[in-house]
């Protein structure tokens, strides 16, 4: 019995793609080769996305898997695997698609419910394999349904919640699934719908307000809030304005807020009534009609002078008969009472300055008028300018600051700096100010000052004229000797020492060359030069020399170095040569006479 499998097909009948419900067969043909005819036993598998589903034994070639109703569970990648006579084989894999999703069943655990409850709600997809996107919704009629989206990873079914809010009567709900496949959203069809009815726990409330109308200011006010309800216990009725709780009762159903009625007063108020999650509010617009207006402080001044007098008035438009009272506010905020009247009038000074306010009581409404900023100056001192760094004196090409201040005055001060008479800066400050100049030349001769002036009506005081000295730096020092670099012991030898310019007085030094460089001489000059006048040079002044000039600008110049030689004079040279013409004779004659007495 020599036979061999050639291939092993599958297909699906009537095709790969059929929609949701509709029959199906997934069917496996071998096509084997045999030497003689003879009976063969196929053992046919199939597989679902590498998990068996179906097995048969066969004499056929052919074997069938049959699917009454396809469902989207039978979408995947099948497989077919042929075994006989110890010999085996496989298809390839065959991708299925069941279009379309089962229509979902969707159950509530209540069928009424009470306002301020929840209904809960499951949607199922039967025969239909995770995950899953579930999409449940409130319809209500008149309204735009709400929904609710729950992802379901592991699960064909979902629940939810949903809130029973004020005004909700009669509800209905659905849900419906969908799901992706092979990059495709797939959508049910709606489930069943499912109705749901709503009880009130209680009524909307009713709000109230005693008097109902032409409520002026000094009335008293009522306002009461009721409902009704089937059960008291845990029933809150809660009155607010603005958001702000006036008053509360809980497990009553009346609600009582008393007050003396002010312009505040008027607006809207809520009533709102919770028992549980259910709430229901009403809201009351109340008109509250004015008094009086408030009262209106007028002052003489806003600005005085220290030692003036001031007089504050408090009066009311069109309304006369009131108690008024004149106060001071405070740095920290606190009202400092004055007297209680209309009228003030009292001389100030500079602790006066600050805000003042009056108020005025009819019928037990007391309103505050707008405050009047009272501001009171002393008189500026006369500012003195003077130089930061202390000295009336700037070095040529480094900046100035000047510094102008005023002991006396009350701030805010108005400082203006001058050069010459040109205005250089306006600065606003309290007691002092600064001004940098940063464009000192030369020969500048212009004398600086500065004004100070506040609000005060003696006007503006002026300070004394500062007059700066501008101080050169030296620059381009050289040192020259004469005679020139060489001289005889013993004589005498000039130093000079001269800068190309610098401000007097000019502090020369005269350095010789060491291991430490020595100072040999050093003096002030009011002039650009020095003149040293040596004695008596010696041999071991011999050496190199430079010299430093500086002035109060503190800046060093140095010299190139020169270098002197001291040599004999000329009356040495000659004793010396006489010393040695008189040596060289005396050998000569010692030896003519030794010569002479070794022939005796």
């Amino acid at each position: 019995q020599v036979f061999t499998i050639n291939t092993v097909e599958i297909k699906a009948q009537p095709s790969a793609k059929v929609k949701n419900g509709a029959p199906m067969s997934i069917i496996c043909h071998a096509d084997i080769s045999k030497k003689n005819d003879f009976q063969l036993r196929h053992n046919f598998t199939i597989f679902k996305n590498g998990k068996l589903v179906f097995m048969t034994t066969s004499d056929k070639g052919e074997a069938q898997y049959g699917i009454p109703m396809a469902r989207s569970s039978d979408t995947g990648d099948y497989e077919c695997t042929v075994e006989a006579g110890g010999k085996m084989k496989s298809s390839s894999s065959l991708h299925v698609w069941v279009t379309g999703m089962t229509k979902p069943i969707l159950t509530a655990e209540k069928k009424e419910v009470l306002e301020g409850e929840v209904v809960k709600l499951r949607c199922e997809l039967p025969e239909e394999e995770p995950p899953l996107y579930f999409f449940f919704r409130k319809i209500k009629m008149n309204s735009t349904p709400k929904e609710k989206r729950v992802s379901e990873l592991y699960r064909n079914f979902s629940t939810t919640e949903f809130a029973v809010e004020e005004g909700d009567n009669i509800l209905h709900f659905d849900c419906f699934g969908r799901r992706y496949v092979n990059l495709e959203l797939e959508t049910s069809e709606p489930s069943n719908r499912t109705l749901v009815t709503v009880k009130e726990p209680f009524i909307k409330p009713t709000l109230n307000a005693k008097p109902s109308s032409n409520i002026t200011e000094g009335d008293r006010i009522q306002i009461e809030c009721s409902t009704v309800v089937a059960r008291l216990h845990g029933i809150e009725i809660i009155l607010q304005k603005n958001k702000t709780i006036l008053n509360s009762v809980q497990d009553e159903k009346l609600l009582k807020y008393s007050t003396v009625a002010t312009l505040d007063d008027s607006g809207e108020y809520l009533c709102k009534v919770e028992q549980g999650r259910a709430s229901k509010t009403t809201k009351l617009n109340v008109v509250v009609a004015e008094l009086f207006p408030k009262p209106v402080l007028t002052a003489s001044a806003f600005q005085l002078d220290e030692n003036k007098e001031l007089t504050l008035s408090c009066s009311i438009s069109g309304f006369r008969k009131a108690n008024f009272s004149i106060l001071r506010r405070n740095s920290n905020g606190d009202l400092q009472w004055l007297k209680n009247s209309r009228n003030l009038t009292m001389r100030v000074y500079v602790n006066n300055t600050g805000s003042y306010i009056c108020k005025a009581e009819v019928k037990g409404i007391v309103k505050e008028s707008k405050p009047v900023r009272i501001n009171v100056y002393a008189p500026v001192s006369k500012p003195t300018l003077s130089v930061v760094s202390g000295l009336p004196e700037v070095v040529l090409g480094k900046p100035l600051w000047l510094i102008c201040r005023s002991v006396m005055g009350t701030p805010p001060i108005t400082f203006t700096f001058y050069k010459g008479n040109e205005v250089k800066k306006i600065v606003v400050n309290n007691t002092y100010a600064t001004f940098l100049d940063e464009n000192i030349r030369r020969n500048d001769k212009r004398g600086y000052k500065c004004d100070a002036r506040n609000h005060h009506s003696s006007g503006m005081k002026t300070s004394n004229i500062l007059n700066i000295t501008v101080i050169v730096p030296t620059r381009n020092a050289s040192l020259g000797s004469k005679p020139h670099r060489q001289v005889e012991v013993g004589s005498d030898i000039v130093f000079v020492c001269t800068v190309q310019e610098g401000s007097w007085p000019i502090r020369f030094k005269i350095f010789k060359k060491t291991d430490r460089d020595d100072l040999v001489y050093e003096t002030s000059e009011n002039a650009d030069r020095m003149v040293w006048h040596k004695e008596v040079m010696k041999r071991e002044d011999t050496g190199t020399y430079y010299c430093i000039a500086s002035n109060q600008a503190n800046v060093d110049v140095k010299s190139q170095p020169i270098t002197i030689n001291v040599i004999l004079a000329a009356w040495q040279k000659g004793m010396i040569a006489a010393f040695v013409l008189i040596a060289i004779a005396g050998a000569i004659a010692l030896t003519l006479w030794w010569f002479l007495f070794k022939k005796k």
